[in-house]
C-alpha cells in the first residue's frame, strides 16, 4: 500500500533527521579514534621508558589500562566502520508498536543509531529482540522476549524501504508478512557474484532458526534455495551480537569448496560483522594425516565414481559405512585388550618389573588413551627417578613404546584392520594383500581411507582440542558421513553446532541419510531438529522439473511465473546451438552457467566455446575466485551456488543414470529463471 503524501513527507524528514545524526557520529568518531591513537602511543611510550622504575604491580596495572583503551578504541571503531555502510541507507523497515504503556514506532537496520541528545534509538539493530517482531508477526497482535520479560502488545504498521544514496527510492506499507510485495522484488533481481545478505526478506522460519539460543544444537533440513547458507550467516551474525564475547574468532565454518567460500564472503561484513574462519573437511583430514603426503579431496573422490567408474565400489562404500565404525571400535579394542609390555627396565638408575608396567598401562591408567597411558607412565617414573624431568620422561616414552608387543606405527594398525577377522567378518568381498600393503606405501591417501585412518588415530591418540571455537557451522550437511560428524564433535568437544543440509541434494555415491535427524545420536542432548520447507530461488516451471527428478510433491515455489519453460535440446551440432542459447539468455541474464556432469565435459565445452564466448570461465575443484558472469562448471562443484540462466548439458552418451539423478537434481536448482537442458 502506497503512503499518502503528508506520510512521504514525514518519512523524508525523519531519513533527513537521521542521515545528520550518522554524519555528525561519523565526523565525532573519527576525530576521536584519531586523538585517542595518539594518546595510546603516547601512553605505551611512557610505559616503555618507566619499566625500571616501576614494580610488577604497577607494570600489570598499566598494561591492563592500556589494553583497556585499545580495546574501546577497537569497539568504536567497529562502529565506525558499520556507520560508513548505513550513512546512505541506515534502515530497510519500520513497525508501529503498541504495549500496553506506549506506542512507538521502530526503525530497523543494519546497525543502531542512537540521538544521545534526545536519548532515543533511531534505528534499531535487526537483531535487537523488538525488532524479531518484524519477521513473526503481521500487523495484529504481537509479543517479544525482552531482558525483562514477555512484552506483549499490537503491530499497528509495518512499512518498508528502499533508501538509496540518502534517497527513498521506494516506500510501501505491507500489512501482510514479508513474504509478500518486497521478497517478489527482491527475488525478481539478478544474481550477483557473491551472495547477498537477506535481512530485509527474513521469513518467519528462517528466523526462528537464526535467533534460536535455547538449543545448544541446530540441525536443519532445507529443500533447494530454501536459504539455508544465508540462514546460517545470520545466525552466525545474531550470535555474535547476542552472545557476550563471542566473536568471529570463536565461529568456524565448514564449506564444502574455496569456491563456495569465497561466494559467501561478502554476507557477514554487510552485516557489519567480520568474516568468521572457515575450511574444508578436506583440510582437517591433511591436519591429522601427517604420514603422508596429501590427501585426496572430496571433488577427486566423487570424481572417482561419476568420471571413473570406481572399480572397488562395494569397498569403499564400506569405508564411507556406519559399519566400519563399528568394526574399527571393535578392532581397537580387541588391541588394547591384546596390547602389553614384553619386558621391565633395568635401567642405571632404577629397575621396574614387567608385570608392575602392565599393571600401570592394563589397570591403572586404563580408562585413558593409549598414547595417554604411556605418557603417564612416562611421567610418574620421571617424577620418581629423575625429580620429574621432562627430556627423561621422554626418552622413557620412547623406551617404553619399544617394549609393547604391538608396534605403535598407525600406518602398520590401519592396514592390519584389513586383515583382521572384523574386517573379513562385515565385508563380503575380497581385499589382496597388494591392495592393503598398497595403503600403507602410497604417499596419498584416499579420501575414505583418510577419514577411517583419521579415526582410528582418534581412539589411540585423541584430538587436539581447538578450545578456542566455540560455534561450529556445517553446510551441505548431507555430504558428510556419520564418521565425519564423530571426528569433528570429538576435535569441538565444547562448540555448539549448526548443521544445514538437504538430504536430496547428496553427491556422496556412497552414503545417503533418510534424514539429518538421525544426526542426534552424534549430538545428543540439547540438539533440536528443524525444517525449511519453502524455496525461494527457482521459478514455478524450474521447481515442477525438479520435483519430477526425485519424486517430490512437497518443493513449493514462492517464487513468481516468470512464463518460461524448461527447455531440452537434442542437437547434432552442439556448438551452433549452445552459442545461440547464450545469445538469447545474454538479454534478460547477468550470470549464466554451463553445468555438466564431469570435469572431462567441463573442458570439452570451455575448448569448444572459449573463442565464440566473451568472457568464458572455467571453474572446477580447485579454483578460488570466479565472475559468475559465463562460467562453465561441473555439477559437483556447482553447489550452494546460484544462477539467473542454467545450461544443463550431458553428452548423448553419458546421460545422467538413475543413480546419479541427486546430482542432477543439483546440477537444475542452480537455476533462478531459466533453465535448459542437452542430450537428458
Amino acid at each position: 500500500m502506497n503512503l499518502s503524501e503528508k506520510e512521504l513527507n514525514q518519512e523524508k524528514i525523519y531519513l533527513g533527521i537521521t542521515l545528520d545524526v550518522i554524519r555528525e557520529k561519523i565526523s565525532k568518531l573519527g576525530q576521536e579514534l584519531y586523538e585517542r591513537e595518539d594518546k595510546v602511543q603516547e601512553f605505551q611510550k611512557f610505559i616503555w621508558d618507566s619499566k625500571a622504575d616501576m614494580d610488577p604491580t604497577e607494570m600489570k596495572n598499566m598494561i591492563l589500562t592500556n589494553d583497556t583503551e585499545v580495546m574501546l578504541m577497537q569497539n568504536k571503531g567497529k562502529y565506525l566502520q558499520k556507520l560508513y555502510r548505513i550513512q546512505d541507507s541506515p534502515y530497510f523497515g519500520s513497525m508501529t508498536f503498541q504495549d500496553e504503556h506506549e506506542t512507538n514506532k521502530i526503525y530497523i537496520g543494519i546497525t543502531h543509531v542512537e540521538d544521545e541528545e534526545n536519548d532515543v534509538y533511531l534505528v534499531n539493530d535487526w537483531r535487537s529482540p523488538i525488532c524479531s517482531m518484524f519477521y513473526d508477526y503481521e500487523v495484529g497482535p504481537a509479543k517479544y522476549s525482552s531482558p525483562g520479560g514477555e512484552v506483549c502488545g499490537r503491530i499497528l504498521n509495518k512499512r518498508q524501504f528502499n533508501i538509496k544514496n540518502g534517497e527513498i527510492v521506494r516506500v510501501f506499507d505491507n500489512n501482510l508478512n514479508i513474504d509478500d510485495e518486497l521478497l517478489q522484488e527482491v527475488l525478481a533481481t539478478e544474481s550477483s557474484d557473491k551472495m547477498k545478505n537477506i535481512v530485509n526478506t527474513i521469513q518467519q522460519e528462517q528466523n526462528a532458526i537464526i535467533r534460536d539460543v535455547d538449543d545448544k544444537n541446530l540441525i536443519v533440513q532445507g529443500i533447494a534455495g530454501s536459504g539455508k547458507t544465508s540462514v546460517a550467516l545470520h545466525r552466525i551474525a545474531f550470535l555474535l551480537y547476542k552472545i557476550e564475547n563471542l566473536t568471529s574468532n570463536n565461529v568456524l565454518i565448514f564449506s564444502p569448496n574455496q569456491i563456495f567460500s569465497e561466494y559467501i564472503s561478502n554476507v557477514l561484513p554487510e552485516l557489519g560483522e567480520e568474516n568468521t574462519m572457515q575450511t574444508t573437511f578436506h583440510d582437517f583430514l591433511t591436519t591429522y594425516t601427517e604420514e603422508y603426503r596429501r590427501v585426496e579431496s572430496f571433488t577427486n573422490f566423487i570424481e572417482r565414481y561419476y568420471k571413473y567408474s570406481e572399480k572397488n565400489e562395494e569397498l569403499v562404500r564400506y569405508k564411507q559405512s556406519d559399519q566400519a565404525i563399528d568394526d574399527f571400535n571393535d578392532y581397537i579394542k580387541d588391541l588394547l585388550n591384546r596390547i602389553e609390555f614384553t619386558e621391565g627396565i633395568d635401567d642405571r638408575d632404577y629397575s621396574i618389573s614387567k608385570d608392575e608396567l602392565n599393571y600401570m598401562l592394563k589397570d591403572r591408567y586404563s580408562k585413558m588413551l593409549l598414547t595417554e597411558r604411556l605418557e603417564l607412565i612416562s611421567e610418574k617414573l620421571a617424577d620418581t627417578y629423575y625429580n620429574g624431568n621432562g627430556s627423561k620422561a621422554r626418552s622413557i616414552k620412547s623406551q617404553l613404546s619399544k617394549l609393547l608387543n604391538i608396534k605403535i606405527n598407525y600406518k602398520e594398525i590401519y592396514t592390519n584392520f584389513y586383515r583382521s577377522k572384523f574386517f573379513r567378518n562385515s565385508f563380503e568381498g575380497v581385499m589382496t594383500e597388494e591392495e592393503i600393503t598398497d595403503i600403507a606405501k602410497k604417499g596419498v591417501i584416499s579420501y575414505e581411507d583418510a577419514c577411517l585412518f583419521v579415526y582410528l588415530k582418534s581412539l589411540l591418540k585423541g584430538f587436539d582440542y581447538r578450545g578456542i571455537i566455540k560455534q561450529v557451522v556445517i553446510d551441505e550437511a548431507q555430504d558428510y558421513s556419520k564418521l565425519q560428524y564423530i571426528i569433528i564433535r570429538n576435535i569441538f568437544k565444547k562448540a555448539n553446532f549448526t548443521i544445514l543440509g538437504d538430504i536430496n541434494q547428496t553427491i556422496n555415491p556412497y552414503y545417503k541419510y533418510d534424514t539429518l535427524e538421525s544426526l542426534k545420536e552424534v549430538f545428543k542432548s540439547g540438539t533440536n531438529y528443524l525444517e525449511l520447507r519453502k524455496t525461494y530461488r527457482s521459478s514455478p516451471e524450474i521447481i515442477e522439473h525438479t520435483n519430477k527428478i526425485l519424486g517430490l510433491n512437497y518443493v513449493s515455489a514462492i517464487r513468481r511465473s516468470n512464463h518460461k519453460p524448461v527447455l531440452f535440446r537434442n542437437d547434432t551440432n552442439v556448438k551452433e546451438s549452445l552459442i545461440n542459447d547464450i545469445k538469447s539468455l545474454k538479454k534478460d541474464s547477468k550470470s549464466i552457467a554451463i553445468i555438466t556432469k564431469t570435469d572431462e565435459e567441463s573442458e570439452y565445452l570451455y575448448n569448444l566455446l572459449k573463442d565464440d564466448v566473451k568472457d568464458l570461465a572455467l571453474l572446477n575443484s580447485n579454483s578460488v575466485g570466479f565472475n559468475k558472469e559465463m562460467i562453465v562448471i561441473p555439477s559437483y562443484v556447482a553447489k550452494g551456488l546460484e544462477f539467473d540462466s542454467v545450461i544443463i548439458y550431458t553428452d548423448e552418451v553419458n546421460k545422467y543414470r538413475d543413480n546419479e539423478k541427486y546430482l542432477y537434481y543439483v546440477a537444475c536448482t542452480r537455476s533462478q529463471h531459466q533453465l535448459i537442458i542437452y542430450n537428458q
